[in-house]
Order: C-alpha cells, then structure tokens, then sequence
C-alpha cells in the first residue's frame, strides 16, 4: 500500500512539472491540438490512473478486512462512496479531486441511493475547456463501475443523476448479521483518545437550565464515542477556585467558627453563597478579610484548604444527584487542578517569545483576532485565558487526547477559536493530526421565547425542573389509566423514562446551534418527534414476539436461516433499509456531533416501522376467539432488528426504555 501511495505521488509531482512546462510555451493550446504533448506525460497519466485504481482497490479490501476480522457493521453509504470513487477515477482519470456525492434518495422510485457526481465534474471539465454533458458523463462512470454485491441496478435520470437500486440479498446478510451478532459500531479509521468538557457547574451555585443543555449534549457525545470504542475520559471543569471563595471562606469563619472540628451543617449552599455576597458588597471590614482568605487559599494556608474543601463537598453532593438522576458519569476536574500548571505554561510562551507587555497585562496576539490573550493580569493573577492554556496543554500531553470537545455555551465561541489558535501558534498541536473543537449551542427559551425564567424573574433550578417533569409525567400516565395496569414499580420505572428522557429529548432532537423553546406540553405529547412517542414505538415493537409467544431464542435460531430473511413486501423492504442505514447515520453524527441527525433518524424508524405494521401482519389471530392462527417469522425478525436499533440509538440519546409504559 505504502508503495503504492509513493509512487503515486512521485508521478503526481512530474505530472505537475510537465504540465507547468507546457503551460509556459507562447501557444499550449496549439501544442496539445497538434499531439505535441510529450510521450512521458501520457504514460505517466495512464501509470497514475492505474496506481489510483489499485490504491482505491486496497483501501476497499483493507476496509472490508476490518469489518471481517473486528465483526463492524457496515455502511452502504461508504461502501458505495468506495464503488462511486473507483468509478470515477477510472472514467475521469485525469482530475485531481473529483466531486463524490453519494445520497439516500428521497423518493423511492428515483431508487434506494443517487449519486450526483455527474454535474460537478460537468463544471469542471468546462472550466478546463471540455464540452461534456452530466447524462454522458453518468453513463461513463456507470460504464467504469466494478463488480461488487451490493447495487443491484442503476438508472440515469434527469440531467445525470445515476439512481442505485439495492440488492435485496446483501440487506438480508446485514439484517441476519445484525440479529446475529447485535448491534456494533461501524468501522472508523483508527480509535482515538477523546476527551469531553462538559457541565461545568459552579462551586456554591446551583445547577441551573443554563447547565441542562452542555450537560445532556457532552454525556450523549461521550455514549457516541464509547459506542465507536473511542477510549473517552469525560471532565467536568468546575467553577472552583477564584476570589468569590475568600467571601465563602471568610462568611463559614464567623457563621460557624468550630469548623474545623465539626462539619458546619451548611444544608443551602444557595443561600450561604447570596448571604456572603450581600456583607461582601455592603461591609468593608468584611471585604478586607475575604481578600485576605484568598490570599491564605491561594498560599494553601491549611485552615483556608479545609474552609474551601468543605464548600466544594457541600457542592459535589448535590451535583451527583443531579448527576444520578440524569444517568450522567463524569469525572471532576475544576480551575484549581490547573493551578499550579498556569505558570509553567506562561513561562513556556515567554520563552518562545510569544507575549508581550500592554499595560501591565502580559498578553498573546494570535492569527486571526484582533483581541488577544490575557495571561497575567496588572496585579500578577491569572485569567480564564491561562487556565484554559493549561487545560488544552494537559489534555493533549498529559492525557494523550487526540480529539479534544469542548461542550460550552454558543457565546464563548470566539474565546475557545482564540484559545485553540493560541494553542497552534504554542507548537501544542498540528489540526491535520489532533481534532480540537468547541462544540456550541443555543439557550434555552421560555414559552414567550425569552430566556427561561421563573415567575419571579429567576433562573430555572435544574433540581425543580427534574422535580416537575416527574409531576407532569405521573399526570400523563394516570391520565392514560397506565396506574391501573402499571404495578407501582413498572409505574415508577415509566415516570422516570418518561421525564427524564422527554427532557433530554427535547433538547437533542433540535439543532444544538439553535436557540429552543421549553416546553413540557410539546415534550410529554405521543405524537409527533417526541421521547414519548418513540418509546410507545419500541414498546409496542417488543410486544409483537411476545404476544406471539415467541422467545428471543426461537427469533435468534431463526435468524439464521436464510429463507427467513426475504423481504418481498415494498413496507418491508423500505424497514429493512432504514435498519441497515445504522451505521451511516452514526458516521455522519462522530463527523460533525450533531445529535438531532440521530433524533431524527430514530423518529423516520418508528414512522416506517408503523407503516410496515399497519401494511403486513406479523401475526394472525381468529377475530373471534382471539387464538394466533399464523405467525410470520420473517417479519417478526425485521420488528426484532428495529427494537435492536432504537435500543442501540436511545442508549447513544441517554433515553431509559422500559418494558412497560
């Protein structure tokens, strides 16, 4: 393979040099017309066209091994980008980066797949001084295309658009596999180290709204990366260190004096935090000694350690209710950690010469911002500026990341651009081999689409919005007569899924970049996009077998016999393939972490599974009696790979389903 790329690039490089000769002469139109090129670029055209195909060739194989030998699921979409490519580059051997635009089409008569690539090549050769049309131009690739066991047919329509139609054997393989083997991951092209910084709370604050959206996105990222076997470390940068915790230090000195021998009994941190803020802002005297307790913290004075421990405990137990109730895993690792890291790094930039003084402040200029770094303020204190060097730096030599997410506010965009471009400029890292990047989002809106409030004008504990959730859910299930069938357990269990996986729904299923309004009426509703909804879906799809009285071991030895696996049905065939469209969607979600892209997919499953129900019985019952007359394997089996999918898609989602609702 090695070889092959190596040479391919040698006779890219002489290509080049014979084309800019050619180019140079008084007439090169002249020259080409009258077959003046010379010899060795025709021969080193037709070398590089048969090294591409036999690199395009390897790759295929090398990709298709991995999913042999490490039991991946496959991605149609890819593999027919792989066929498409190969095509392309044997009809068109001369570009040198040719559209490739592989799609699902959105009508099923125009086929299962399109690809549109015809148009932009059409384009390109114009502009090269070539008259070809996009139909010519699709009838050629369709021409170049190789033996392979998935496209059944293809058809050009239009101005060029070549339709693919599936072969329905290679669905049934990946549909036996699927039920097989279960659920995989697709193959990615290596595995990574990834960390995620999300949540990121305050020390003595309370979890508000504003934390609902960093928390479910990052914890969904981090099920996706785990879900691909990416090695994943989740950090929660914590608000712990600062000047507010000389207020906090020195308000828990004079309210509970005795506290280093016994706990202070400090039940509301909220209201501990609004106390010292209030003598902070009206007593002078005060002031003085909480500048003093900062300066006793920032020396690690150890009355001021235990002081500033027993506020963050008070937190951290408050935050992991959150936390449990979510269903969230994270590990803590707040301002403080980076403490004592700050310096060195401000060492390390003054050495390379990267700093400079303005006003006092020792700052840093980097490419593309006219606003720079602030990293020593005029009183020698350190900024978010430095703590999120130190941070970057960590995380990619200490902890060997290699794909560094940051998931915070929409707002801070512009900080974390600068600070990643700072990082660049330092020599942290080169972005052709590590990806860093702020993933961001929009707030959350009230019904009157401003910022979500309470009555009284204050922002939403998130401890008060789980507690109403769960409320208003009860509500939904009593007011469906679920408690008179539901045990109180089953009842319990259902509450929970319904609330806590409505909330997170909601917010996954809207596009993260956008501003969303919140609203519980919208959420608990079972029709529409709705976490209520989909679970109703996956229930009712897990009811099927069991009302048949087939067990998941009779579905499991059924699976593999291949007569069991015909789908001649158009319902059945258009379930069958969104099932195995799996594996693309979540290529498509690890590429851009865009979680409403799976939303939304899960959504098109449970619709297509009702109009699969609604068409094709999967059991038979005498409408008298009741007794099952008939039931049909072969769709009991497609029920059975959808109910497989929306688990493996909630899980991803954080969504709890339950076997009863």
């Amino acid at each position: 393979m090695d070889e092959f790329l190596a040479r391919a690039e040698k006779a890219e490089k002489e290509i080049a040099s014979l084309e800019s000769e050619i180019a140079s002469l008084k007439d090169p139109e002249r020259l080409i017309a009258e077959d003046s090129v010379t010899p060795e670029l025709d021969k080193l055209r037709t070398e590089n066209a048969k090294l591409k195909f036999q690199i395009v060739h390897l790759r295929r194989n090398i990709a298709a091994e991995k999913s042999k030998s490490s039991n991946n699921m496959l991605s149609i979409a890819s593999i027919l980008q792989d066929i498409f490519k190969q095509a392309i580059n044997q009809a068109y051997p001369d570009l040198a980066n040719p559209p490739l635009v592989v799609t699902v089409s959105t009508n099923e008569k125009f086929g299962d797949y399109q690809c549109n690539s015809a148009m932009g090549i059409a384009q390109i050769l114009k502009s090269q001084g070539q008259k070809a049309s996009p139909r010519d131009i699709a009838q050629a690739i369709v021409g170049k295309l190789p033996e392979n066991e998935l496209i059944d047919k293809t058809e050009i329509a239009g101005p060029g658009f070549i339709n693919v139609h599936l072969k329905k054997d290679f669905i049934s393989v990946q549909l036996r596999d699927l039920l097989g083997k279960g659920v995989r991951p697709p193959v990615i092209a290596a595995k990574k180290r990834v960390v995620v910084d999300f949540s990121s709370p305050n020390i003595a604050k309370e979890m508000h709204v504003g934390h609902l959206r960093s928390t479910i996105i990052g914890e969904s990222i981090c099920r996706l990366c785990e879900f691909l076997e990416h090695d994943v470390l989740r950090l929660n940068h914590i608000g712990d260190w600062g000047t507010q915790f000389g207020m906090l230090i020195a308000h828990l000195k004079d309210k509970f004096p005795n506290y280093l021998t016994v706990s202070p009994p400090i039940g509301d941190l909220q209201a501990f935090y609004k106390e010292s803020k209030v003598r902070f802002d009206n007593d002078e005297e005060f002031k003085k000694r909480a500048y003093a307790a900062v300066v006793s913290l920032q020396a690690h004075e150890p009355d001021s350690l235990k002081g500033w421990n027993l506020i963050c405990d008070v937190s951290r137990m408050e935050f992991e209710k959150i936390y449990q109730r979510l269903d969230v895993s994270i590990v803590e690792r707040g301002e403080s950690f980076y403490q004592d890291l700050m310096s060195e790094v401000v060492k390390e930039l003054d050495a390379k010469g990267l700093t400079e003084i303005d006003d006092g402040r020792k700052i840093m200029f980097v490419p593309d911002s006219s606003i720079p770094l602030t990293l020593v303020k005029s009183d020698g204190g350190y900024t978010y500026d430095t703590s999120d060097m130190a941070a970057v730096k960590h995380r990619l030599f200490v902890e060997k990341g290699d794909w560094l997410i940051y998931v915070v506010d929409a707002g801070q965009g512009t900080h974390f651009q600068t600070v990643f471009s700072a990082a660049r400029k330092a020599g942290y890292y080169d972005p052709r081999l590590k990806r860093v990047e702020h993933v961001g989002f929009g707030v959350v809106l009230g019904e009157d689409r401003k910022k979500f409030k309470t009555r009284s004008g204050e922002t939403v504990r998130l401890v008060d919005l789980l507690d109403e959730g769960l409320k208003r859910s009860e509500a939904k299930l009593k007011e469906k007569e679920r408690d008179k069938v539901l045990t109180p357990e089953e009842l319990k269990a259902a509450q929970e899924a319904v609330a806590y996986g409505c909330i997170k729904y909601a917010d996954l299923s809207h596009n993260r970049t956008n501003d969303y309004v919140f609203s519980f009426d919208k959420m608990l509703d079972d029709k529409g996009n709705t976490a209520v909804y989909l679970l109703y879906a996956y229930m009712r799809i897990k009811s099927i077998a069991r009302t048949a009285g087939v067990t998941p071991e009779q579905l499991k030895e059924a699976s593999k016999s291949t007569e069991s696996w015909k789908v001649d049905h158009p319902k059945e065939w258009k379930l069958a393939k969104c099932i195995v469209k799996f594996p693309e969607i979540i290529l498509k979600v690890a590429e851009d972490l865009y979680m409403h892209t799976l939303c939304d997919y899960l959504y098109e499953m449970a619709t297509t599974f009702t109009e699969f129900y609604d068409a094709c019985y999967c059991v038979e019952k005498d409408k008298k009696t009741g007794e099952i007359l008939k039931v049909n394997m072969n769709r009991l089996l497609l029920c059975e790979a959808a109910a497989s999918i929306m688990a493996a898609g909630f899980n991803i989602l954080g969504i709890k389903p339950v076997g009863r609702m």
